[in-house]
């Protein structure tokens, strides 16, 4: 018999340590530590890859598909073109996001299209329960068999016994090794589960999709080293009263990051969106203050988000900054260069800045639209509804050049959009005859250049005052 032993591991990195410590090792956190009583495994439990003797890379082969094209573009597009054979990927979300319909309707086409086997291995929901949402996505079925098991040898042998063409295991969570004394969703559980799940994929050449929980924080339940130890990392996230989720691809070892693909919550399951900008685009923009469009992209695809801003008088001796999927520290400092630089008296004004259609964005390239919003909202002035701004903002007020924005551009002529305002700096052509450019050196000729007078008749500031 096997001796335990005891041992210190981290719940957020997966470190091991000997002996109890305040401050993980590994990653530098407080208070990770726990203990585990772990049995020693032989090393004989774990499937070898086959052909694992050196080999030349001119005589190597890639038999079979590169990747494997589901009907659903924006899956496609979110993996890098399709799934890989003998890949494991891991798809998180918050509880009811719609993980699990996601990857049931991924299994339905990949037993369509594959003409063989798909085995939907699930740990917390019955057959006849899967049956029922089976239905209601209006899913025949035919080639998908479904398997209720929690003990992962058992899987792994009903695995070898269908060779099926895909797997799914909803939730890695649920799965436990029989030889790991541990329950299941532990650190050691989740690692040791996972790590066994990819070389049996590598073995097989049959690409696993797992789904995974997350936490209070967002990061999926488990140890960071879960991430690591699969090829593709895939969030699903969407507001909870919205029907639309954003997949999005923050690992991929086969792919571009930073993918986005965006689907539409129907009864049936979800939908594609054929056209995204028009989800974080408002109908009606006429005349709205507090307003101004960017154009973002996501990975390799540009979209037309809305930025709204409200500011008002605080009521309280400190005013608040408040942004929802925007980052906090650049609000701060879009609020500070318009306090310094175009004379905005926001040191006594409340600041609310948000980003439509639930989308989180990051990259500096709004700024400049999110400065045009707060500052049409403080002076009482829309943004030209035709407009889009494209820009980094400065520390001393300046426009500052991003990437790719022909393409930017191009989205925005697309969507009947016929102004932009682009740095100074940068030589462009314009995407159509009829859309103009505009370009500006600072934040205060950008202004002038895109408040219209208010809706309540004032015009804006003078060039003295901005």
């Amino acid at each position: 018999m096997p001796k335990s032993r005891v041992i210190f591991v981290c719940s957020g990195c997966g470190q091991e340590s000997a002996k109890w410590q305040g401050k993980c090792p590994g990653c530098g956190d407080w208070n990770t530590l726990f203990e585990q009583t772990v049995a020693a495994v032989k090393s004989s439990s774990s499937r070898k890859i086959a052909n694992n003797a050196p080999q030349p890379l001119p005589d190597i082969e890639i038999t079979g598909n590169e990747r494997i094209a589901l009907t659903m573009g924006e899956v496609n597009r979110v993996l890098g073109g399709g799934l890989v054979p003998g890949s494991l990927s891991l798809v998180g979300g918050e509880p009811g996001i719609g993980k699990s319909t996601l990857l049931l309707q991924v299994a339905a086409q990949m037993a369509e299209l594959a003409k063989s086997p798909v085995l939907y291995v699930s740990g917390e929901e019955t057959r006849p329960q899967i049956k029922m949402r089976a239905r209601r996505l209006g899913i025949e079925g035919d080639g998908l068999y479904l398997l209720n098991e929690t003990d992962l040898d058992n899987i792994i042998a009903e695995m070898d016994k269908l060779s099926p063409s895909l797997v799914i295991i909803d939730s890695i969570q649920t799965v436990y090794a029989p030889d790991i004394e541990m329950a299941p969703g532990g650190v050691s559980q989740v690692r040791e589960c996972a790590a066994r799940l990819v070389t049996w994929a590598k073995s097989s050449q049959t690409p696993v999709l797992i789904a995974g929980h997350v936490t209070k924080d967002g990061a999926i339940a488990g140890p960071r080293l879960l991430e690591h130890i699969v090829d593709t990392v895939l969030y699903l996230e969407g507001e909870p009263f919205s029907s639309y989720r954003i997949l999005r691809s923050i690992k991929n070892r086969y792919g571009s990051v930073n993918e986005v693909g965006i689907f539409e919550m129907k009864e049936d399951g979800l939908r594609q969106v054929e056209n995204p900008s028009e989800v974080f685009l408002s109908r009606d923009r006429q005349n709205t203050v507090g307003s101004a469009v960017v154009p973002v992209l996501e990975g390799s695809r540009p979209l037309l988000v809305e930025i709204q801003a409200l500011t008002n008088m605080t009521s309280f001796g400190q005013p608040r900054r408040t942004a929802n999927g925007l980052d906090f520290g650049r609000l701060i400092i879009i609020t500070a260069v318009l306090s310094r630089r175009a004379y905005l008296k926001l040191g006594t004004q409340d600041v609310i800045a948000s980003a439509t259609g639930g989308l989180h964005l990051d990259e500096p390239a709004a700024d400049l639209a999110t400065a045009l919003a707060i500052a049409s909202s403080y002076k009482n002035a829309p943004v030209d509804a035709s407009l889009v701004a494209i820009g980094e903002l400065g520390l001393s007020g300046e426009i500052r050049n991003v990437p790719q924005i022909e393409r930017r551009l191009a989205e925005a002529d697309r969507l009947g959009f016929k102004k932009a305002i682009i740095p100074a700096n940068v030589r462009v052509k314009s995407p159509s005859p009829d859309f103009k450019l505009i370009p500006v050196r600072d934040i205060r000729q950008a202004l002038r250049e895109s408040l219209t007078p208010g809706i309540d008749g004032e015009a804006p500031a003078s060039e003295e005052t901005i």
